[in-house]
């Protein structure tokens, strides 16, 4: 995405607070970041069609609703050609342990997120994905514990360009 405008000290005002509570109301948004909610409506509306906001989700817990196993799987292809890239891709858009994949650069062409009820249904996901089309292997890392999850953009780097 390229960037159609500079950012203000506003704007990452306002994208910092919708990104700590995506639910906060436009009048509590207006009043933390300093200005009427008019232009505040206004400031985040173009946000949004500018692609900055990209969309508003609760996060959920995954073990609360039965989900107690993620794991990390790095897959390896048998073929680098951007055909086989793009039918992985799509192989895994239509998994649903699948959380997350990322196409990485070096040894390993993608790391995939998953999360499962148990690990008898992640061992069938994992046999099923090693027979997907150019999979040469797949190594698995269980998670033992998540010593930080922080899905949020860290804003206090950025620097307003006025």
């Amino acid at each position: 995405m390229s960037v159609s405008k500079s950012l203000d000290e506003i704007d990452l005002k306002i994208l910092n607070e919708i990104q700590a509570d995506g639910r906060i109301t436009n009048v509590e948004l207006a009043k933390r970041v300093g200005i009427s909610p008019p232009p505040c409506l206004r400031r985040v509306r173009t946000l949004e069609e500018e692609g900055y906001i990209r969309g508003y989700r609760g996060l959920l817990d995954p073990p609360s609703l039965g989900f107690d196993v993620t794991v990390f799987a790095s897959v390896h292809l048998s073929s680098q050609a951007d055909a086989d890239l793009r039918a992985f891709e799509e192989f895994v858009r239509h998994e649903p342990l699948v959380r997350e994949c990322w196409m990485l650069s070096g040894e390993i062409d993608f790391i995939l997120k998953c999360v499962a009820p148990d690990m008898a249904t992640f061992q069938n996901f994992v046999s099923h994905l090693t027979a997907a089309p150019h999979v040469r292997n797949v190594r698995t890392s269980l998670v033992l514990h998540n010593s930080k999850n922080a899905p949020d953009v860290p804003l206090e780097l950025k620097v307003p360009h006025n």
